[in-house]
């Protein structure tokens, strides 16, 4: 792929053909683009199913129950995920983790037809391992590959294209119960159409080029490792715990997947009838595109200070975040869990009068969303350049995320009241901004001060 070197041990060098083309197969931009596809197909559909609110059926039990059984597993493998990702490599990791969004989705099918939970329980358990790996190994990717002054691009990138998936998935439903209108649980055909997307994305996972065989423009390597071993990562990955800079990120870990639950379940599951919960899927993941591009652009471009860029990102999304669970909190005062389990609760759809103002809201929540998970992956990236790095820093972080997932899903089986998860989501994401905040200042350098040392040596001081 352009590179020289020996491909067993590792010792590969810098040097590269003369071909620079930002579209030649082994550049960042291509690697991106390809594990955007994948994670459009696997995880992108997965968030289409979960949005429509208890896996599209009317008893949320069954899908809170797996979903507390995947992020369970989820926080462990995603804290192992970084090690696994910096052994067997990208290809293996990504194929085992794709792997299992079929036999998920599967699940939901086979509980369509006998309504028995205990194989969605042990589908979501296997697929908490199979996210652990994927994300790890994407995380890794997308924060690593890109050039240093321009992870911020390449990020929102990614989101754009991962979140598509959530589109598209969420026009499958829309489409196929357009016409069932009072219906409560989707059509066998809406579990196989995801099924078909995630094996498309399985087969795609193998194309993903090792960290070692991808080039960088101005010719650096993404890693000079070429395979790790057990105990290296098992080291590595215990010093995580006693780190500083991941102690600061634990609250907008926890964060970032806590509020799903809510969302998806007690406010588009409760307040729109099925065929609009579809539709409001498209335009959640689609404002989540949006949402990424526009904090891309405000950290990497806004400024010429690299911390700067980071403060002023975390500034608009703290704001922005503010605003949103406000507007959330005026429309949770109308309803409370009593009222929506009433069978003349009043289910909104898309033609209603009233529709407009909940649907903005839940619009909004999936902006924030985007816009708030790539600004943590944006000083996630700002604190190294190298994917072995980076392969365990994003898994320690989607670790505890997904434990916090595990808590919130559990947390809305037990009937907490509607307005105190609203307010635990809300008080969570505001305690991250000025940790968040913290860490910038504490651990990201300014790119002058970074290309001002010698090439070989561009290191953060205190990252190893």
């Amino acid at each position: 792929m352009g590179l020289e070197g020996d491909e067993e041990t590792g010792n590969t060098s810098t040097e590269i053909l003369p071909n620079r083309s930002i579209f030649r197969y082994n550049s960042p931009l291509v690697q991106v683009t390809l594990i955007g596809f994948v994670c459009f197909c696997c995880p992108g559909m997965y968030n289409a199913l979960s949005g429509m609110g208890g896996g599209g059926q009317v008893d949320h039990t069954a899908a809170n129950n797996a979903n507390t059984a995947l992020y369970t597993t989820f926080a462990i493998f995603g804290i192992l995920g970084g090690g696994i990702y910096n052994i067997l490599g990208p290809k293996l990791t990504l194929f085992c983790g794709c792997s299992t969004y079929v036999l998920y989705a599967g699940s939901f099918l086979y509980y369509n037809h006998y309504h028995h939970q205990a194989f969605a329980i042990v589908a979501g358990a296997l697929l908490g391992i199979g996210a652990g790996l994927l994300w790890a190994s994407q995380g890794a990717i997308m924060t690593s590959y890109p050039p240093h002054a321009r992870k911020g691009i390449y990020i929102s990138l990614f989101w754009s294209i991962f979140n598509m998936g959530g589109v598209i998935g969420g026009l499958i439903p829309f489409i196929l119960n357009f016409n069932r209108r009072e219906a409560v649980s989707v059509n066998d055909g809406t579990y196989i159409g995801f099924m078909v997307f995630m094996t498309i994305g399985t087969v795609l996972s193998l194309s993903i080029l090792h960290p070692s065989r991808v080039v960088r423009d101005d010719g650096s390597c993404c890693t000079n490792i070429k395979y790790s071993s057990v105990s290296v990562e098992a080291t590595a990955i215990l010093k995580l715990f006693l780190d500083w800079r991941m102690l600061l990120m634990v609250p907008a870990s926890w964060a970032s997947n806590f509020f799903y639950s809510y969302q998806f379940n007690n406010v588009n599951g409760v307040l729109f009838n099925l065929r609009t919960r579809g539709l409001n899927n498209m335009f959640y993941w689609g404002a989540q595109m949006i949402g990424s591009v526009l904090i891309g652009y405000i950290m990497d471009f806004s400024f010429k200070s690299r911390r700067v860029r980071g403060l002023i990102g975390i500034g608009v999304v703290a704001i922005l975040g503010t605003a949103i669970w406000g507007g959330g909190l005026v429309k949770q005062l109308d309803y409370t869990r009593e009222d929506s389990s009433r069978d003349d609760f009043p289910r909104l759809d898309f033609k209603s009068s009233d529709f407009a103002g909940p649907f903005v809201l839940y619009f909004s929540y999936g902006l924030l969303d985007a816009m708030y998970q790539s600004m943590v992956y944006w000083v996630i990236g700002a604190l190294a350049d190298d994917s072995e790095i980076l392969s365990r820093y994003t898994g320690f972080y989607k670790g505890v995320q997904s434990a916090g997932a595990a808590v919130a899903w559990q947390i809305d089986t037990q009937n907490v009241p509607l307005l105190n998860e609203l307010i635990a989501n809300w008080a969570l994401m505001t305690v991250s901004y000025p940790l968040l905040a913290l860490l910038i200042l504490r651990a990201v350098k300014d790119d002058e001060e970074v290309e001002g040392k010698p090439k070989e040596d561009r290191t953060i001081p205190g990252i190893h």
